[in-house]
């Protein structure tokens, strides 16, 4: 048994190891009752972590099938972000400058498009920047904005990119023209602190033309 599991999340590692399992083969494996295995899943499927269904075969009274959610599966190692930034660095080091700057360029597009949408119908320089940083906050960038008077700062106090953009910078240069592109001929956008240069933050200011 995995000892990085609590006794009353046992039944998680079961579930992992030996895929779907009618209560009864729980119980067994749990070495507890029917009744205390009934107990523990139906605590863990409050948390989200597994869930049951009926599965009727042949005579006799349905079973209830359990099975792990994609909450449970999460709670076991994921290394898919390494595995992506080692991608990522490797194709920036061997493929041709031309054809990564198509790769980057299709990925700037697609956000590009999803922020479009999100901002349709605001307008508004402010109201625009606004609804920006509030799009930037939710996807983990902790933005905000300030007012300056003759312009505005759109500020990102964390960038959960920061390693995919140290290994290949194009994605800073793509972030800064795509907030351009997003608020159009009105405004100029001017990067004034950069978090891989050093600084605390990245910080745009935003001025209207």
């Amino acid at each position: 048994m995995n000892n990085n599991f609590a006794d009353n999340e046992r039944a998680v590692w079961i579930l992992k190891t030996q895929g779907p399992q009618p209560l009864c083969k729980l119980a067994e494996e749990l070495k507890v009752t029917m009744e205390g295995a009934r107990f523990q899943l139906l605590k863990l499927a409050n948390e989200g972590l597994v869930q049951a269904t009926t599965e009727a075969k042949g005579r006799g009274r349905p079973k209830q099938i359990w099975a792990l959610t994609e909450a449970g599966n999460a709670r076991f190692p994921d290394r898919h972000q390494d595995l992506a930034l080692r991608l990522l660095c490797n194709m920036n080091k061997t493929l041709p400058t031309d054809t990564m700057n198509e790769v980057l360029d299709a990925t700037a597009q697609s956000t590009l498009e999803k922020y479009q949408e999100e901002l349709k119908g605001i307008t508004g320089l402010e109201n625009r920047v606004s609804t920006l940083a509030d799009i930037r906050n939710r996807e983990g960038y902790m933005a905000e904005y300030i007012n300056e008077g003759k312009s505005y700062l759109l500020i990102e106090n964390h960038c959960p990119i920061q390693a995919a953009a140290s290994c290949c910078s194009r994605f800073c240069r793509s972030e800064q023209e795509m907030f351009s592109a997003i608020l159009g001929k009105q405004a100029k956008v001017e990067r004034v602190e950069h978090i891989l240069d050093g600084q605390r933050r990245c910080v745009y200011r935003i001025t209207g033309k």
